[in-house]
């Protein structure tokens, strides 16, 4: 097996965990706007984890917005974080498969 088949298929690898991470956090910033326009029990555990970890990923955005309506404060923040995350990890993937 030649050298370059194996560094494409780590590449390749490597483009698919990434993907995957990006994916899920983008995931988890949606999970949390729908549970806060479905208004979801803020006291559950699985409510604040998921609000915890949307938090932790939100890119620093959920003052961006600052509308009266709480719910729309949030879809606007946690919705543009989760554009930026799609857009970042599509650019990491892509420049990953293009290096491997």
């Amino acid at each position: 097996m030649a050298v370059g088949t194996n560094v494409r298929r780590g590449a390749g690898l490597l483009a698919r965990v990434l993907n995957l991470v990006g994916m899920l956090i983008v995931a988890v910033l949606v999970v949390h706007i729908v549970l806060t326009l479905l208004d979801a029990n803020p006291a559950n555990f699985l409510t604040e984890f998921v609000r915890d970890l949307a938090t932790y990923f939100n890119l620093g955005l959920d003052n961006l917005f600052l509308p009266a309506e709480p719910k729309l404060a949030v879809t606007l923040n946690y919705g543009t974080a989760a554009i930026i995350w799609l857009i970042i990890t599509a650019v990491v993937v892509r420049l990953v498969r293009r290096i491997g």
